[in-house]
């Protein structure tokens, strides 16, 4: 099938990619030109896990191509997918101008019956404002179908190669076939597509999306209460987790959530609440929650030095706002590192991917410095802040660590040592719910 994709961020990227690898012919547009030409070289332009394996393999089977030409991109493709930004404006609505605009765009070049999908995620109506906005333009048929992405980052491919279930928004029988048809590769082992209308697709992706930051965000409310009555909340998660009504995952406390997705999109719905006179209480709890916890371990670090922050030295382990990926949007690290340079201190950070971003946000901050490994990072430190649970943190040289940091403090906001462990090997250790260790 020939199939175009809009944007080449997280999501178009992997969307294009993996089609590709499914036998399709696949064009990717994109107005930025600089990150067009480093694809055409055959270059990932971010971090996701497996993509590059299968990026390089389309590219070479000529599947895969890029182009910064939106005629050219679309000319003859029967499926069209809008993987465009739709970040939060200032009072937290989606902004749809990259949507919309390219729907306008895209209603000037439409030859034939296309399907036009909308992968990114979108407020309920929008399937509606697309179709209008092509239809200024436009006298040709098409049907505009909501097909929101579930991918995590760092398993993005992972997720779209084989997914747990699709969902398509649409009405009409014709685009319904021809996704059937484009999908049928992904569900061979029987995982299923749901069919629904447009506004219903729109809102399984924002309440998904929402429930899950309620979940994390009540664990993180568990956790704080946990180191007030005594608690562990590790014990605690482990207790509830196994309740099947539950579930294992999104259980883990610590410092909150961050990312493209979650922030955003409980501000879209919640935005979507006051435009329809609803007062969504979770949401403004779970917003709140999340703003609190992200400085939670700063309010940690400031209790353990007096509030005498001033020319400490801190080693800063993981930036982005997960592991497996360079993605540092809404990340807490960033405002970990903002609150202690303002409050005078110095910051060592490392992360394995992330690097590169970060120094574009803190180019003119001079207290930032960048290391070269995790061990790198330690030298001349007074403590260590841990704020993504890269694999490689976990089992450190603790005899390294106890070498490097002055005070033998740690402040972990993923909860990745063993109580037991921090004390025997003589660190003062603060996580998040699970009390204070001092074993100096």
């Amino acid at each position: 099938m020939r199939i175009s994709v809009i944007g080449t961020g997280y999501v178009g990227l992997v969307t294009g990619t993996c089609f590709a690898e499914m036998g399709n012919d696949v064009v990717c547009v994109d107005i930025d030109k600089a990150k067009v030409k480093l694809m055409q070289s055959g270059r990932v332009p971010i971090y996701e896990p497996d993509l590059n394996v299968l990026f390089q393999r389309n590219i070479k089977e000529s599947r895969l191509s890029f182009t910064t030409n939106l005629k050219d991109g679309v000319e003859d493709a029967e499926v069209i997918f809008l993987a465009l930004p739709t970040p939060p404006g200032e009072d937290g609505s989606a902004d749809l101008s990259y949507i919309l605009g390219a729907a306008e765009e895209l209603g000037k070049l439409l030859k034939q019956y296309t399907v036009i999908v909308d992968k990114s995620t979108v407020p309920v109506g929008t399937a509606e404002k697309v179709t209008e906005s092509i239809k200024k333009y436009s006298k040709n048929k098409f049907d505009v179908v909501s097909n929101p992405e579930f991918l995590r980052e760092g398993f993005a491919v992972s997720d779209f190669m084989k997914p747990d279930r699709i969902v398509i928004g649409t009405s009409s029988q014709k685009a319904i076939n021809i996704l059937q048809i484009l999908y049928k590769p992904f569900v061979r082992q029987g995982n299923p597509i749901y069919f629904m209308d447009e506004r219903s697709a729109e809102m399984t992706k924002y309440a998904a999306n929402s429930f899950l930051a309620v979940k994390i965000s009540f664990m993180n409310e568990i956790a704080n209460l946990c180191e007030r009555v005594g608690a562990d909340v590790d014990s605690v998660r482990l207790g509830i987790g196994s309740d099947e009504r539950i579930g294992k995952r999104f259980l883990f406390s610590g410092i909150g959530y961050g990312g493209s997705c979650f922030p955003k999109d409980v501000l879209a719905l919640h935005r979507t609440a006051i435009a329809n006179n609803y007062d969504f209480k979770i949401l403004d709890a779970v917003t709140n929650v999340n703003t609190h916890q992200k400085l939670v371990l700063t309010t940690k670090i400031t209790n353990f030095y007096s509030d005498e922050l001033s020319n400490k030295t801190f080693a800063l382990w993981g930036l982005a706002f997960k592991p497996d990926t360079d993605d540092i949007r809404e990340a807490p690290a960033l405002e970990i590192i903002e609150y202690l340079t303002r409050k005078g201190a110095n910051v060592i950070v490392y992360d394995p991917e992330a690097m590169d971003n970060v120094k574009k946000v803190f180019n003119k901050n001079t207290k930032v410095k960048y290391a070269k490994n995790e061990y790198e990072a330690l030298v001349g430190a007074d403590a260590l802040v841990i704020a993504t649970e890269w694999a490689e943190f976990r089992s450190p040289d603790f005899n390294k660590l106890k070498k490097y940091i002055k005070d033998s403090a740690i402040f972990d906001g993923r909860n990745l040592y063993e109580l037991n462990t921090m004390h025997q090997k003589g660190f003062y250790y603060e996580s998040i719910g699970r009390g204070i260790i001092d074993g100096r």
